[in-house]
């Protein structure tokens, strides 16, 4: 009788850790959303800013060419929700370069060419935009 109790002690705890193994692995909602590199190559994330638990905006830059690029990433594609990506000249009335509507997975990206200018970004998923005038200069 005790060798049996320790087998299913045993296999109890190879069973726990077996699942705690399998829980750690699969991904949640709550996890951000990863720069999808929509931008193209040679860009590299410079700044993002986290949309609560709805995704991340990202802005990026290419030193070979003097672009700036922002993308706004859902953490879980769906049904097509608002969101947005904008992109301007720093202190600029109006978004230079700005796209906004119903997507899956992403808005954007938006392109400017503002080397050796600061520049605002900006990105929102429905009401949870990323804070007002994000500024970078560079």
């Amino acid at each position: 009788m005790r060798r049996s109790t320790k087998r299913a002690a045993a296999r109890l705890g190879t069973l726990a850790l077996v699942a705690g193994a399998a829980a750690t692995a699969v991904p949640t909602a709550a996890q951000a959303a990863g720069y999808n590199g929509v931008c193209g190559s040679g860009y590299t994330v410079i700044d993002h800013r986290d949309l609560n638990l709805g995704g991340t905006v990202y802005l990026t830059y290419n030193s070979s060419n003097g672009n700036n690029c922002v993308v706004t990433v859902r953490n879980s594609p769906g049904q097509p929700i608002l969101m947005l990506a904008g992109l301007s000249l720093a202190g600029a009335s109006t978004w230079t370069k700005l796209d906004e509507g119903y997507y899956r997975s992403y808005a954007g990206p938006v392109f400017l060419h503002a080397e050796h200018n600061c520049i605002d970004w900006e990105g929102g998923i429905e009401d949870n935009v990323s804070g007002g005038f994000n500024s970078h200069c560079g």
